[in-house]
């Protein structure tokens, strides 16, 4: 009976785990709070350094340090704030799969409107014949960008993984996806189809820093198996859009 308290004494202990930001090395508690808004950052124990200093800092200026690619930011927020090492985060998996997929849906929009591949009789049939090539091609090529992500850091990368470790670079690759929140803007207003390219670089590279943030591999690896996801996602999209606006056109031919 003792055993089993000590167990999940340690359990719980590892689950209230945090990040030093500097180092990425686990500390228990970032900071000791004396009274309501008096508070000491605690130090890391390996650097030396204080553990995580953007607890005292406002959200505009940890989103301006993950606009800039900073490692310490994306620990900040995959870790302490998040708190990937913690069971219960299926909540914020849900969330961000369905943001992701949606925001994924609006690009796949913006390229078929930019190619005009879109049907504009208005008929109810040529509306859900459109909505179903969406959502073909948001399902098949997250399915390839997953398989490669996953494929790529474990034998490109040499990373043994199980469940709880592709949920968690899975969750951190989704949630460094935040720059396709600019899609929305590109839904409303009209933007340069170069915008979406530009776009899709920011998230290559934000997925990058945050799989090395996750793994602590190499940078040029982890720039590698993104790269690598995108661009196989990217063809499968080019393809799949390609072969149901083959078929759309037969149909219309034969009508």
């Amino acid at each position: 009976m003792r055993l089993k308290t000590t167990k999940n004494e340690e359990k719980k202990a590892v689950e209230e785990e945090r990040r030093c930001v500097n180092c990425g090395r686990g500390i228990k508690t970032l900071f000791v709070q004396y009274s309501p808004g008096n508070i000491r950052l605690m130090k890391c124990d390996n650097c030396k350094a204080v553990a995580d200093p953007y607890i005292e800092c406002e959200f505009m200026i940890i989103l301006i340090d993950l606009i800039l690619h900073k490692t310490k930011a994306y620990r900040h927020l995959l870790y302490n704030m998040l708190n990937l090492d913690a069971d219960d985060t299926k909540g914020v998996f849900l969330k961000s799969s369905f943001v992701y997929f949606l925001l994924d849906a609006c690009r796949i929009s913006l390229i078929s409107n930019s190619r005009d591949d879109w049907d504009s009789s208005g008929s109810p049939l040529v509306s859900i014949w459109t909505c179903g090539k969406v959502l073909m091609d948001v399902l098949l090529g997250n399915f390839v960008f997953i398989s490669v992500i996953v494929l790529g850091t474990k034998f490109l990368l040499d990373l043994s993984l199980d469940i709880t470790r592709c949920k968690e670079i899975m969750l951190a690759i989704l949630i460094s996806s935040y720059f396709k929140l600019f899609l929305i803007a590109m839904m409303v207003w009209e933007f340069p189809s170069s915008v979406l390219f530009i776009i899709d670089v920011f998230v290559l590279s934000s997925n990058a820093v945050a799989l090395r943030v996750v793994t602590q591999l190499q940078t040029a690896g982890c720039l590698a198996v993104c790269f690598g996801a995108h661009a196989a996602k990217l063809f499968t999209d080019r393809w799949v859009l390609h072969l149901l606006s083959g078929v759309t056109m037969r149909k219309m031919l034969l009508t």
